[in-house]
């Protein structure tokens, strides 16, 4: 498999939100806005490619009875400095983000790719994977962030757009995360089902 197909198949075949329906906290909680959307997938996508990178390459170090304590070793060694980036340079998304950064390490895409391609695969191959279910998972929570904003708060990314008489403040609540998932999972399966 080429290292572009392990890419579309992140985005498409096996999109973490969409297709394997994983990461549903992130997913649900932080999508309030376009903006926090794309700073949760992309948080989580730098987590994702540094972790299955250094995973496969100590893949043959590590004995079967510890790999996945180790593998969360690994994991919550690259949220912590990811949280103290966020932390120093972007204390804006740090505020709006708050725990859910850290519980990246909990998050089971990133255990769940750990296991399923990382320790099986080349570091290359690896690299392009997170990449890959990064980009998917990205573009799925900035979508879901885009359409709760845009109908909650009539703007994207905080530009407005609707005037403020059109807003539907259910959309930016928790249960507008549910019901714009639900559609949007059901759009995904309609185009996936036709083609």
């Amino acid at each position: 498999m080429s290292y572009i197909q392990i890419i579309k198949n992140g985005i498409t075949k096996e999109n973490p939100t969409f297709v394997l329906m994983l990461g549903m906290c992130p997913t649900l909680a932080t999508t309030t806005s376009a903006l926090n959307g794309l700073s949760m997938g992309l948080a989580t996508m730098a987590v994702l490619v540094c972790t299955n990178f250094v995973i496969s390459l100590i893949k043959n170090l590590t004995p079967d009875k510890v790999r996945i304590p180790v593998f969360i070793v690994v994991i919550a060694a690259f949220v912590t400095l990811l949280q103290m980036i966020i932390k120093a340079y972007l204390p804006d998304i740090d505020k709006a983000l708050g725990l859910f950064i850290p519980l990246i390490v909990v998050n089971c895409i990133i255990l769940g790719r750990a296991e399923a391609f990382a320790c099986k695969n080349t570091p290359v191959a690896a690299l392009f994977d997170g990449i890959g279910i990064g980009l998917g998972f990205t573009m799925a929570l900035t979508l879901l962030g885009i359409v709760r904003e845009l109908l909650g708060a009539g703007s994207i990314f905080g530009f407005t757009l609707l005037p403020e008489t059109y807003n539907v403040l259910l959309f930016i609540l928790p249960p507008g995360a549910f019901i714009t998932l639900g559609f949007l999972i059901a759009i995904v399966n309609k185009v996936k089902s036709e083609e």
